[in-house]
């Protein structure tokens, strides 16, 4: 009798304040873009609500015709301002080799730019074995979906429901704007206070029956 492996596990990651600390290199491009256009931007506060999509928290400063124009502007000097100002968060990486060790394929599902995203990740030496931006909340799952993973890592509710809306896992982390409580009640199945705690939960959920 021919024996089917079982697939590989997929684990999918959120980028902004789960595996970076996107606030510092974000607060100053904020600034260069108010500094550009002339507009006050508030960019202590635009940087602790971060997650949703770039044109969300743009609205805020900008007449809504004018947002597209703003938002081309803000990623075209993202780059050479943000990328080196922004460092991996805590667990990060041994969160992703954790996922390696076992066999398994990472993947991001982010709600930026994809192009910037990728540069974070270049920056950083984090490899993922997919980057999907331009995605928020429950768009998120077609991603998800389309490279099965089982499990969906992030700190904000949205990711909470983009894990939800494609039957996978949700792993929260209470590094971003949301806290525990909050993401309990949006449905988080686990809710580890950083990423340093994840290796351990992986393979406790290896071993789990359900795994």
């Amino acid at each position: 009798m021919t024996v089917t492996p079982a697939p590989a596990l997929t684990v999918g990651f959120d980028l902004d304040m789960t595996l970076i600390d996107s606030r510092p290199g974000i607060h100053a491009c904020y600034r260069a873009l108010a500094e550009r256009t002339g507009t006050f931007i508030d960019a202590d506060l635009a940087v602790t609500r971060l997650g949703p999509p770039l044109a969300e928290e743009l609205v805020n400063w900008f007449p809504a015709e004018e947002v597209a124009a703003m938002a081309d502007l803000y990623r075209e000097m993202y780059p050479s301002i943000a990328i080196a100002a922004t460092p991996a968060m805590t667990g990060a990486r041994e969160a992703m080799e954790a996922v390696r060790s076992v066999g398994g394929r990472t993947m991001v599902v982010t709600a930026k730019y994809e192009p910037n995203a990728k540069l974070h990740l270049d920056h950083l030496g984090i490899a993922p074995d997919v980057v999907v931006g331009d995605l928020w909340a429950e768009q998120k799952a077609a991603a998800l979906r389309e490279y099965g993973a089982a499990v969906y890592v992030g700190d904000h509710v949205g990711d909470v429901l983009g894990a939800r809306t494609a039957g996978a896992l949700s792993v929260a982390v209470v590094t971003g704007p949301c806290g525990g409580d909050e993401l309990r009640a949006a449905g988080a199945d686990v809710v580890l206070d950083d990423l340093s705690a994840f290796p351990a939960w992986l393979a406790a959920y290896r071993e789990a029956p359900r795994a």
